[in-house]
């Protein structure tokens, strides 16, 4: 992706992208924001690491480029397998953001710190560093139904999480911002008085539009 579509890219909500790729690419619903107004937006450099430990998301932080975001399949376990340190950490070395499968915590600080963190819950149970635990780093995972390919394109805003083929990128860009702006015009409509039921069409419309 170049710059001028990667800015594209990052306006677009998490939920029109989604629609606009064909309803694919949307994370788990538990992964959510620390605070709403955390956005996210970068190439994917996928982690898989053991339930409890966090030594592979270390070893990420320094093995992933700047821009890069870091999601993390680490069994979505009850860990807080993230927090301060390994922000300031991600952020000194250029890194776009976090998404994860378990739990953080330092919550508070890692949101005024302005790094962006999506997780899957809020949990202050400490975690191990096995050096012979099983991981891996920039190789495809899966969470949910969803398989992420380093490069991937990830998109985080208050509603979760999307990842898109980086392939695909610039045609479901294209796309979402068609989206975009035929709901202006929905908009337009609605506030001039028209109703969902007459600009969508739907069912039964003759006896409720009214």
């Amino acid at each position: 992706m170049d710059d001028a579509l990667k800015e594209r890219a990052a306006r677009q909500s998490t939920a029109t992208v989604h629609e606009a790729a064909g309803r694919i690419g949307a994370l788990p619903a538990a992964l959510k924001p620390l605070c709403p107004d955390q956005k996210l937006s970068g190439p994917a450099f996928p982690v898989k690491s053991p339930p409890g430990d966090n030594l592979w998301l270390h070893r990420a932080i320094y093995r992933a480029s700047p821009g890069d975001v870091l999601v993390v399949d680490a069994g979505d376990a009850e860990y807080g397998a993230w927090g301060e340190v390994m922000a300031l950490a991600a952020q000194v070395r250029g890194i776009a953001g976090l998404v994860i499968a378990t739990g953080v915590r330092d919550s508070r600080r890692m949101v005024e710190m302005g790094f962006p963190v999506f997780s899957s819950k809020i949990a202050i149970r400490g975690t191990g560093k096995d050096p012979n635990g099983a991981g891996t780093l920039n190789q495809p995972i899966t969470l949910g139904t969803v398989t992420i390919n380093p490069g991937d394109w990830v998109l985080g805003d208050a509603d979760g999480v999307v990842v898109i083929p980086a392939a695909r990128a610039a045609e479901i860009i294209d796309k979402a911002e068609g989206r975009d702006a035929a709901e202006q015009a929905i908009f337009a409509r609605l506030r001039a008085g028209d109703s969902t039921i007459a600009i969508y069409n739907l069912p039964g419309g003759e006896a409720w539009d009214r």
